[in-house]
Order: structure tokens, then sequence, then C-alpha cells
């Protein structure tokens, strides 16, 4: 009998830590509820981000309104909300977002798209002020902490967590996000307009090489020329630009308020075609990387 060692047990490698993104508004521009939007859902932009511990969530649309229902059921919230810029219909659902009145809960409000002298606190106070809203900001009673930063910054909002910051181009301004942990990385690129020609150097360098891309879809490449200049781009161009830096899955997101469920529906056939993987955000939608 030969003598030797007994095996020696090898651990299984530690199962990465969850990263998932979960849709809770797809739509742009304004709400579009209704018998032809059922099945992607009517609400304006939400999107849930999970990176371990870390809770992310881009954007405060009429879709925040039921994630903070359904958060408000497991009690207090420490959330770091990442705004792509401030036009309503990104930031119209806030003053519904149940965490906020809640005052256990700690909200932190990234703004990287105004100028220094309209902080976001303000440009939310004036949307809540009368005759536009029948209650000021001061209603919030979580521990609100506003956060003005300039796009093309990296944030750390938690321990692990990194985020890369780029300019949009936008009226009035906004910022795509590039969030990195654990190895992965998912892109937000909404409200922004591609160049006449090529593409732009700036979103490349953000996109290259990212696990999921969630990019403005609001056109299609036919509709694109008569709305020039509106700050919105194509679901055409979403995939150039996901094959051109490498992206694994990219996701077609903001639509059209006047985009049915069969037109979206077609949308998601061409694509699968174009671009075999690549998906059309709808309401409840989860991904994880």
């Amino acid at each position: 009998m030969t003598a030797g060692f007994p095996p020696r047990s090898v651990p299984a490698p530690a199962p990465a830590a969850p990263f998932t993104v979960r849709f809770w508004g797809v739509r742009g521009s304004i709400a579009s509820p209704g018998p032809d939007t059922v099945r992607y859902g009517g609400n304006t932009a939400c999107i849930e981000l999970r990176c371990g511990e870390a809770h992310i969530v881009f954007d405060c649309g009429t879709g925040i309104r039921a994630l903070g229902e359904a958060l408000a059921r497991g009690g207090p919230v420490d959330i770091d909300l990442l705004l792509t810029h401030s036009h309503l219909d990104h930031i119209c659902g806030l003053p519904f977002f149940a965490p906020a009145f809640d005052p256990a809960s700690r909200l932190r409000l990234w703004a990287g798209h105004l100028p220094p002298n309209r902080p976001f606190r303000t440009v939310l106070s004036d949307m809540m002020t009368a005759p536009l809203f029948p209650v000021p900001v001061e209603i919030f009673r979580a521990d609100c902490i506003y956060r003005d930063f300039t796009a093309g910054q990296t944030l750390e909002p938690k321990p692990g967590v990194v985020v890369r910051t780029a300019p949009l181009n936008h009226p009035d301004g906004a910022t795509g996000y590039r969030v990195e942990f654990g190895g992965r990385s998912v892109c937000v690129l909404t409200d922004t307009e591609h160049p006449a020609q090529g593409r732009d150097p700036v979103i490349l360098e953000l996109l290259r090489g990212a696990d999921l891309m969630i990019y403005d879809s609001t056109y299609t490449d036919a509709e694109y020329p008569a709305r020039v200049g509106w700050g919105h781009s194509t679901w055409q161009e979403c995939l150039r630009l996901a094959e051109e830096a490498g992206v694994g899955r990219a996701v077609i997101f903001h639509h059209d308020p006047a985009r049915t469920d069969g037109e979206l529906d077609a949308i998601a056939a061409e694509a699968e075609a174009m671009r075999p993987g690549s998906l059309v955000a709808r309401e409840g939608m989860e991904l994880s990387l």
C-alpha cells in the first residue's frame, strides 16, 4: 500500500455578490398608460440596481411610485438616487416616493448636469412650489443629502461600487453613468442625441466592454431626421454603439410615449435579428449580471 496525503478538500469559489437591474418605468417624455401600453408599461424612467448591499436608483419618473410602495413594505432604506437630468418626466415621481417620508430612511440625491447656481435641491424646490404643487420639499422626512457634481467625475457611493460619469448631448444637459461592481458593469445613457456622423467618443469610452447597456432609443432611424435637435437617439444607434464598444447586452429604453406594445414587439424582433440578445425594456423586467 502506498502511503500518501489524504485528498485535499478544495472549497468551492464564493458566489459573486448579486448585481441586478429592475425596470420600474421605461417611457420618455410623458407617462402613457392605456390599453396599448399594458405589456411594456406606461411609466416614465426609473431603474433600480442592487450591487450586493448597495442600492442605487436611476431617475425618479412616475415609475418610482410603485418602487417606493414596494420598498416601504420592507422598512427604512438607504439609497443613492442618481439623476440623469431634471426634466419633469425624470423627477416628477420623487414627491410620491414613500421612503422620502420615512424619518428612518436615508436618501442621497446625485445630479451632475446643472450649473453651479442651480443645485438640484433648488430645482426640486421650484417644482414643489404653489401653484405647481401643494406641499414644499421640506415635507420630506427622510435624511435627504443633495450631492451635486460635474459630469465627468468618478463617484463612489458605497465601498466597492464605482460610478463613472460623462456629459450627454441633451437640452439643459444630462449625465451618463457606468456602475462597476464585482468585476461587472452596467451603463445607463438616456436622453442623449447621437452625432450626425460616427459615434460620440465620450460615450464609446464610457461603454467600452460593459456587460449591460441601457440606452435612449426613443426613435427609429426613419423617424429621427424629423426630430434632430430634440436630444434623443434611436434603437438602431443603440445597437451600433453596443457593437462598436464591445458591450455584452444592449437594452432599448426610454420609449416614445406613442409607441404601442405591438410596435415594441416589432422592434424587439428586428433588434434580435440585428444583434442577437438585445432586449426591449419593459416594466417589471429584471436582469442579473
